[in-house]
């Protein structure tokens, strides 16, 4: 009994070891975007399992709470909550906001929610939602904290200035080309996105349209000079078009590929 005991206790041992080199070898890819995050099986889980350094989640106001899907839910699930599937699980991977997502590395998550019930109450409804964890979220460059929420699906009045200009905010906001130039300061607007084909055509066969390519290497080029990040969706979603966007600086790059795009970006040594 003692020998199946102390044999038990090794294999126990064991496995834990190998669970926490598992996870300490997982390389975080700041460039990798998990587009429609919760749509995989286990949301965030599937992304940081792969490195993911930023994730999208759709939200609807629905009777106060925030539930997560990208159209809205007859029937409200309560086990797809902003909160259930993304803060709870942050808060706890990052032990209250006190260590960083991966481990051994201070590289910042960006959280990117966009709102499917653009209004000041889901907007309220998400303040109040996030400051119980306040101690993980990030507001300023340096200050330490392990999670960047912005927020996206907000590009008119009166709600863009809200959240552009709320200094009690604890999210910045998801630009837009036309934003540029505006003298935004980044850690309100750290990102910039647009849709790829008001950019380019190329579907990753033959060469890009030189036209294109200018504009959009102009925009890329103006967004990191006033420190934003640049992010496309509706990107076609292949190592080519990868290839294009990693080698002309798109900073995030969205996928519903996550293996895919992470052995895509360990190739290129992309940490």
């Amino acid at each position: 009994m003692v020998l199946r005991s102390l044999v038990l206790l090794l294999f126990l041992g064991f496995v834990t070891s190998l669970q926490a080199q598992s996870a300490l070898e997982v390389q975080p890819l700041v460039r990798a975007h998990a587009h429609n995050d919760y749509e995989h099986e286990r949301p965030l889980l599937d992304a940081l399992a792969h490195g993911f350094c930023s994730v999208e989640s759709d939200v609807f106001l629905i009777d106060g709470a925030l539930y997560v899907a990208h159209n809205r839910p007859a029937q409200p699930d309560p086990a797809r909550t902003l909160d259930r599937l993304y803060l709870r699980p942050l808060w706890e991977r990052t032990a209250q906001g006190t260590q960083p997502v991966y481990a051994g590395h201070r590289t910042l998550f960006y959280l990117m929610i966009d709102f499917k019930t653009s209004d000041e109450a889901t907007y309220r409804a998400l303040q109040a939602q996030l400051a119980p964890y306040a101690a993980m979220l990030s507001v300023a460059p340096g200050d330490g904290k392990p999670v960047r929420v912005f927020l996206s699906g907000i590009e008119k009045p009166p709600l863009k200035p809200l959240v552009l200009y709320d200094a009690q905010a604890l999210t910045a906001l998801d630009g837009r080309p036309d934003d540029l130039g505006q003298d935004i300061d980044p850690v309100r607007m750290p990102v910039v996105s647009q849709s790829y084909n008001r950019f380019l055509s190329w579907k990753g066969k033959g060469p890009v349209a030189p036209d294109e390519l200018k504009r959009f290497r102009a925009f890329v080029e103006q967004a990191h000079a006033e420190g934003k990040k640049v992010r496309l969706w509706g990107t076609p979603d292949t190592p080519a078009v990868w290839q294009f966007l990693w080698e002309n600086g798109v900073d995030l790059i969205n996928t519903d590929r996550l293996a895919d795009l992470q052995a895509f970006l360990r190739a290129k040594r992309e940490g």
